[in-house]
């Protein structure tokens, strides 16, 4: 009998695993796709591209074996992109409340490891919440600024949190906070950064990315 025929095959090698880098692979050609659509300027490429995001990511997540908690997140937060394509309140309102559905998600993901989430960490996160909000609230459409706080609390609280299952996790929570300041500060009219549009995606995609590599590590690291 040879090697090749004695060794026990990959269990993921012959389940839905084997789907796993097809999908992570048509995730980031998608991904790159809309980046260069935004740097472009082109908006068909951009409606195209960002629907496919989150549900190709969803799809590697569960194949991987990740909990359904992360794909259910993933999920809302396609919910988020697709209402966010359209440009009024409205739409903004409900795009944030699914993504807010997202983050409860992460959260009680995060909340089943008893290990502490870093107190200084929540302390910096604390204190650049109230500074961001002090300095944002004026400028912000009064009808928005109890949501924009609210979300943004919650926000805050899953990037904290996200700590608790390593690097990966933890710099998602962080890239998630800081896109979605770059999205108040378009909101509140403050000076941007060129292709202010790109750098939103860019730091979005990243960081569910990495909370989704984060957690599918994390739970085959705790795998026997």
């Amino acid at each position: 009998m040879s090697a090749t025929a004695s060794r026990p095959a990959r269990p993921e090698a012959a389940g839905p695993g084997r789907f796993a880098r097809p999908l992570l692979i048509a995730f980031l050609l998608a991904a790159a796709v809309d980046l260069a659509g935004l740097l472009a300027g082109h908006d068909t490429v951009h409606l195209v591209a960002k629907p496919l995001l989150m549900p190709l990511l969803a799809g590697y997540a569960a194949v991987r074996g990740g909990p359904r908690l992360l794909t259910v997140a993933l999920l809302f937060g396609w919910g988020g992109d697709v209402f966010l394509l359209a440009d009024n309140d409205l739409a903004f309102l409900l795009g944030m409340g699914s993504f807010a559905v997202g983050h409860v998600c992460y959260l009680t993901l995060f909340g089943r490891d008893r290990a502490p989430a870093a107190l200084t960490t929540g302390v910096a996160y604390v204190l650049v919440l109230a500074v961001f909000l002090v300095l944002i609230w004026s400028d912000l459409p009064a009808e928005l600024r109890v949501p924009v706080a609210g979300y943004s609390l919650l926000l805050t609280a899953m990037a904290w949190r996200a700590g608790v299952l390593g690097r990966y996790t933890a710099a998602g929570g962080a890239l998630f906070l800081l896109s979605d300041a770059l999205i108040a500060t378009g909101i509140a009219e403050w000076p941007r950064l060129p292709a202010p549009d790109f750098w939103v995606m860019l730091t979005y995609i990243a960081a569910q990315l990495l909370l989704a590599l984060g957690v599918v590590r994390a739970g085959r690291a705790d795998r026997p």
